[in-house]
């Protein structure tokens, strides 16, 4: 099994009396956690009952919530207990039906899980204002990544490996540009069995949250947004331009994308501005959540250009610095110039400021690109950051000091956290 970092989260979730929502695209790993965090309560001693919607036999203990009640008795008796349930967005109008139960004060702690559908994110969340504790789950980071395929040896020295281990760091970095953090995938003996687990992730998601729970009549149109959006990952969207590629209208063509975000396969990345006469104000860029989808969706999985692509290291270096956001500890926007000049992130808090460029290329000396001075010019940040796979230095450019990070150092470095 794969350790996840979210199982703290879980774990601490479980001490509050509110219902903990565990959301996430499909295969990310939700169910496969909940039962090794459900053996381990069972080893306390705990009361624990385990209901899946996907199942039929299940889903029948939900016609009442007085059924499901009956059943919680029945196999737990009387007293505090654990009710985690999986796939609950196939439950009609659940926030309400868990809202009842909740309000009845009984001595349950809930625990649900389902893939990202709006029914559950929005609907359910919506009915469950104040009784709520959402946790997002997303694929397998680079370090649950790495610790797991180097057997949690190196699992509190990740930093030193990175340094001494320089070649195998490569190698796994380029193993994970290539076929993304689906657990199932990570796990595949070969590249054959990856294509196909990918294959029939992708199509679940397309027939099942897409089609039926979203009930989007023209799926393959959203398919072909998707597999747009995969080859310019990274690039500004040009709504009328992708509208006319997929012959959506405009405005359902924001909605499938809002879709595509809801379910957690894309991330929507808006500008940072201070001067709207002068920068971009609007227009987002698109950044996927996996790596392996994005690379199956533009035709690239499993190849060695997936793993050799500027692009796709600058879509790993968001999802590390992603979690700088989810986590409330800054901002991450991107910045463009009306005169062209653009830095792929920049992460604010508060009056901090930090841009970083990400270079996938070899850096032989300390070079700051135009478009990286014209920022520091405009807003004397403290400190910048210029991400590549391996360079480590610094210089200073005015009162801006810019330190060159090998990739692996922004897991250890406070951004935004000073």
């Amino acid at each position: 099994m794969i350790i996840r970092e979210i199982e703290n989260k879980i774990n601490e979730s479980l001490k509050k009396r509110e219902v903990t929502i565990v959301a996430g695209a499909r295969q990310v790993g939700k169910t496969t956690l909940l039962k090794h965090i459900i053996s381990k309560l069972k080893g306390r001693g705990e009361k624990v009952l385990y209901l899946n919607l996907d199942i039929e036999e299940d889903s029948k203990y939900f016609a009442s919530q007085q059924l499901l009640i009956n059943k919680i008795e029945l196999e737990n008796g009387e007293g505090a207990s654990y009710v985690f349930i999986d796939e609950i967005q196939q439950k009609e109008d659940a926030g309400r039906f868990l809202k009842g139960i909740f309000d009845m004060n009984l001595p349950y702690k809930f625990v649900v899980t389902g893939s990202g559908s709006l029914e559950l994110k929005e609907k359910i969340g919506e009915a469950l204002t104040g009784r709520k504790h959402l946790i997002e789950m997303y694929p397998v980071s680079f370090s649950e990544f790495i610790n797991y395929k180097t057997g949690y040896k190196y699992k509190n020295k990740l930093e030193l490996f990175f340094e001494i281990e320089t070649e195998k760091t490569r190698l796994l970095l380029n193993e994970y540009l290539t076929f993304g953090g689906y657990p199932a995938v990570i796990t595949a003996n070969s590249t054959n069995e990856k294509r196909e687990i990918m294959n029939e992730i992708f199509n679940s998601y397309i027939t099942r949250d897409i089609t039926y729970l979203l009930g989007v009549r023209a799926p393959d149109k959203f398919v072909k947004l998707i597999q747009l959006l995969a080859v310019s990952q990274g690039a500004i969207i040009n709504y009328s331009q992708l509208a006319q590629e997929t012959g959506l209208r405009t405005e359902t063509l924001k909605t499938y994308l809002w879709y595509a975000e809801q379910t957690f396969i894309i991330k929507t990345v808006r500008p940072y501005f201070t001067n709207g006469r002068k920068e971009i104000t609007k227009s987002p860029v698109i950044y996927f959540n996996d790596l392996g989808m994005c690379n199956f969706s533009k035709g690239m999985y499993g190849t060695a250009t997936a793993s050799n692509s500027g692009m796709t290291f600058q879509n790993f270096i968001y999802l590390i610095l992603k979690k700088h956001d989810t986590e409330g500890l800054a901002k991450v926007n991107y910045w463009r110039s009306k005169d062209k000049a653009e830095v792929d992130f920049i992460l604010h808090r508060e009056t901090e400021i930090i841009p970083v460029e990400v270079k996938y290329s070899d850096i032989k000396k300390p070079t700051v690109s135009r478009s990286f001075r014209s920022f520091i010019n405009a807003y004397s940040p403290k400190m910048g950051y210029i991400v590549s796979p391996g360079y480590c230095d610094e210089i200073t450019i005015g009162k801006t000091q810019v330190l060159f990070l090998p990739f692996w150092k922004l897991f250890f470095e406070k951004t935004g956290s000073n």
